[in-house]
This record gives C-alpha cells, structure tokens and sequence, in this order.
C-alpha cells in the first residue's frame, strides 16, 4: 500500500496515481472507510463527437423542424 503526505494544504499523492489523476477534477468525499478519491465526469466532453459518422448534419436538423412545424399547424 503506497501513502500520501499533506504539506502545505497540498496533498501529494504516490506518482503512479498523479499520472493518472493529470488534468482530471476529482471529487473528495468522506466515507466510513476513509476518504475516497472519484473523478468526476465531464458530460460535454464525453457527448464530444457522438454524432460522428452518422451523417446528421445542421441542415437535416432543420428539415427535421421545418416537417414538424408544418406538421403542428
């Protein structure tokens, strides 16, 4: 089991585990366990590019919305 040591407000984790933490938010919570360490996730980065590949484009969005108004009136 590798430690951490608090100096100066600044928690410094084992280099393994700061590799990956690199650039990620984490949330801190505190369980009956101990502490526990969780990235969060980043849903606009996540979503980044779910349409790619699947031919939907801005002009047959609005195609889309031009039928569905029309169909409403």
């Amino acid at each position: 089991m590798e430690t951490a040591t608090i100096e100066n407000n600044l928690l410094r984790l084992p280099e393994r585990f700061a590799q990956r933490l690199r650039g990620r938010r984490i949330e801190i919570a505190e369980i009956k366990e101990g502490i526990l360490l969780k990235t969060t996730a980043n849903p606009i980065a996540e979503a980044k590019g779910f349409l790619k590949g699947k031919r939907f484009t801005t002009k047959k969005y609005m195609e889309m919305k031009m039928t569905e108004k029309e169909l409403e009136s």
